[in-house]
């Protein structure tokens, strides 16, 4: 199953790339997030692991997240022509999920974030959700994305709204 959301925020791109990619802010803007730890190399390189842990309802979700790609390395003092991509993959029980996003300018302080994602199930269970709530894993990117403009635009944390 594969789907592309995309959101515009106001804010500079080089901004919301390093909003976007700093740990320290995923939990003001990641709706139930309880952690997320590097297991193998350094927060945001390319080939870091880290475990990730999101409470949905009654249930918590552990998985591994490994950033495959971050382009450009520096995202500090980026040209305006350059598209920012950091893509990741995240693997759980039953599912492999592949997040591709990318970041342009769409005007002065303004940044078109398009997500990209991809999720192959290998358990029954995980095909009977995939092919019963398509629309479910949509509607949770929308949601981050709304909750990151929200946090990046007017500093509001999804845990204060919880």
């Amino acid at each position: 199953m594969k789907f592309t959301v995309s959101i515009q925020v106001a804010l500079p791109r080089e901004r919301v790339v390093q909003l976007v990619a700093d740990p320290a802010h995923f939990p003001k803007w990641l709706r139930g997030l309880v952690e997320h730890e590097p297991i193998s190399g350094a927060h945001g390189e390319v080939g870091t692991k880290s475990r990730v842990v999101i409470q949905t309802g009654q249930q918590k979700v552990e998985a591994v997240e490994t950033i495959t790609r971050r382009e450009p390395a520096d995202l500090s003092q980026l040209p305006t022509e350059t598209v920012v991509q950091y893509d990741r993959e995240l693997t759980v029980q039953g599912m492999c999920s592949v997040v591709r996003d990318r970041f342009t300018e769409a005007g002065p302080d303004q940044t078109l974030w398009e997500s990209e994602s991809e999720y192959r199930f290998s358990g029954l269970m995980m095909r009977l959700v995939g092919l019963v709530m398509p629309g479910a894993f949509r509607k949770q990117t929308e949601q981050y994305m709304q909750d990151f403009k929200a946090f990046a635009e007017q500093g509001t944390d999804v845990r204060d709204t919880a």
